[in-house]
């Protein structure tokens, strides 16, 4: 049965039908239908939630209110649907999947250098390195309150994404600059992170805005997952210059750090060109599919976004359980990621006692894991869910499975001493640990309704991810080189706090879930008052239609 709600209508708005028999809301003393025009001082309606809870219901709505009244009158067929998805697929996809590979590509362009004469050029001595490494995500733990704010009030959102790109590309062709000693690397490398703060929080909401909330877990499995084709990227640039650096006037590692910036700089132009600012501005996309895209969309209970910062929904995000269980999960992964992104090569070099060239070519090689093996698990998801597997059609399910075998993975790193081969397996199973943050992520994009409330939860989760990833390097204790023993079992440890922090949140859901449909099978009200309530900017505590994903 589906979900209906009770309705105060003093004072609301009235209901009136158009000749084809559609509901549309109306002010009492106008009679024109509500749009984002109306008065955001005072409601226009009170409802009530899954929990029984009165919602005033404002007149600042989604932007995606202003062609809701237009779509309710066209039919979305399965075969427009799948024409419509695939497009945005083609036109969309390939330009974000490429610029996640290039941020993952800059941010691990430290490691690389680091073995190229990076740690012997600069003089760094002691944990120098860790602080140097940790300097990228104070950056980006500050970028948090600055520009994730910037792109919600800006409704110039892929120029003002693009702009700060085209900072951080020229940031980082600057770390090659002659002058460049310890303290001024670990400020560009601040610099750095501040910037790239805005990619995962951007590329989260637009993925909401494009797609179903159940595509969402396969369709951020791809792009994240293109971190590995970062990496494989970044390390064949790295290897072809060490290979040939007796022929550059400047040492390899500066060059680059040159390169991996101009790559930048160029894609984003692209980026410009060619990525819409907002849905109803896709220029691929003709007025018909931009309404078949209002259709598309309906069933996640949110739309294209609002440009206005709500104190309520900030608040609400603080209360949700749920934000706290992303924020703890980030740390717990990130403490491993940031030892990890910092100091896999280091550990190929000096705890396999790999060569300079070998570790290049072994870090190409493993990073296919995470290029392919991500999408698996996203794929995997989709497959089941499409079979309508109550529990393989979860995208927690297939993370919390991908923690598993990570643990299994960081085991045999950590004990199993007397194989080497063993050891390096373990390694390539901890690059398949992303799986786990992309649910997280999947269930912040999905499972996170009211535009200020999604970006508020979205920033305090890459608070944590900030937190763990500043921590991580500094788990790589210079005294305990090459082997990182205590390095090690932190890994162990982080990935076991992991699973049971994403069984507790499927079991949160779960549980909500059946609250809310007791709830809406006892109290049956009029739905009709409601029509485009999914459009209304409210939140998932508000939204008495909304159901968790799981």
């Amino acid at each position: 049965m589906k979900d209906q709600v009770k309705v105060d209508c003093a004072p609301s708005p009235v209901e009136s039908c158009d000749s084809n028999g559609s509901l549309s809301l109306e002010k009492n003393h106008g009679g024109a239908p509500l749009h984002n025009d109306e008065s955001e001082d005072e409601p226009i309606q009170t409802i009530l939630s899954a929990r029984g809870k009165p919602v005033k219901v404002w007149a600042d709505f989604d932007d995606a209110m202003d062609l809701a009244d237009k779509a309710s009158y066209l039919e979305l067929t399965p075969e427009e649907d799948k024409k419509l998805c695939r497009k945005i697929d083609l036109h969309m996809f390939p330009l974000m999947s490429l610029l996640y590979a290039i941020q993952y590509m800059d941010k691990t362009s430290n490691g690389n250098a680091a073995i190229m004469g990076l740690i012997t050029d600069l003089k760094m001595v002691g944990d120098q390195y860790s602080w140097a490494s940790s300097a990228f995500y104070f950056g980006y733990l500050g970028g948090l309150f600055v520009l994730p704010p910037l792109l919600q009030k800006s409704k110039y959102f892929m120029k003002t994404l693009a702009a700060i790109i085209i900072l951080w590309g020229m940031v980082l062709i600057v770390h090659a600059a002659p002058n460049v000693n310890f303290a001024s690397f670990v400020f560009l490398r601040c610099l750095l992170g501040f910037l790239e703060s805005a990619i995962t929080p951007a590329f989260t909401v637009i993925t909401a805005q494009y797609w179903r909330k159940e595509e969402h877990f396969l369709r951020i499995c791809i792009w994240f997952g293109f971190n590995g084709f970062g990496a494989i990227w970044g390390c064949s640039i790295a290897y072809g210059l060490f290979i040939r650096a007796d022929v550059y006037s400047i040492p390899a590692w500066k060059i680059v750090f040159i390169v991996n910036g101009c790559i930048t700089v160029f894609v984003d132009f692209l980026m410009l060109f060619i990525l819409p600012d907002a849905p109803q501005k896709a220029w691929f996309l003709s007025k018909r599919e931009k309404l078949l895209l209002i259709l598309r969309i309906k069933g996640n209970q949110q739309g294209f976004g609002n440009h206005r910062i709500k104190k309520h929904q900030i608040w609400e995000a603080f209360r949700d359980l749920r934000t706290w269980i992303y924020f703890f999960y980030a740390i717990s992964a990130s403490i491993p990621n940031g030892g990890i992104t910092n100091f896999q090569t280091i550990l190929l070099h000096g705890d396999f006692e790999y060569t300079t060239k070998q570790t290049l070519v072994i870090s190409i090689a493993i990073s296919f894991v995470s290029w392919l093996g991500v999408p698996l698990f996203g794929y995997a998801s989709s497959y089941y869910l499409k079979k309508k597997s109550k529990y393989l059609g979860s995208c927690l399910i297939w993370s919390i499975i991908s923690l598993v075998i990570v643990l299994l993975g960081v085991c045999l790193l950590a004990f199993l001493e007397s194989s080497k081969q063993g050891r390096l397996a373990g390694l390539v199973f901890i690059l398949l640990s992303p799986v786990a943050l992309i649910s997280v992520l999947a269930n912040i994009s999905a499972n996170t309704l009211g535009y200020t409330k999604k970006w508020t939860v979205m920033s305090i989760m890459l608070i944590g991810y900030c937190a763990g990833n500043i921590a991580g390097p500094h788990t790589f204790i210079e005294s305990q080189a090459p082997h990182y023993q205590g390095a090690k079992v932190t890994l162990v440890v982080c990935f076991a706090v992991g699973i049971a922090l994403l069984t507790g949140l499927y079991i949160l859901n779960v549980s909500e879930n059946k609250k809310r449909d007791r709830y809406a099978m006892e109290n049956t009200m009029e739905e009709n008052a409601i029509q485009n309530i999914e459009f209304a900017d409210l939140t998932d505590f508000e939204n008495p239609l909304f159901r968790y994903t799981l």
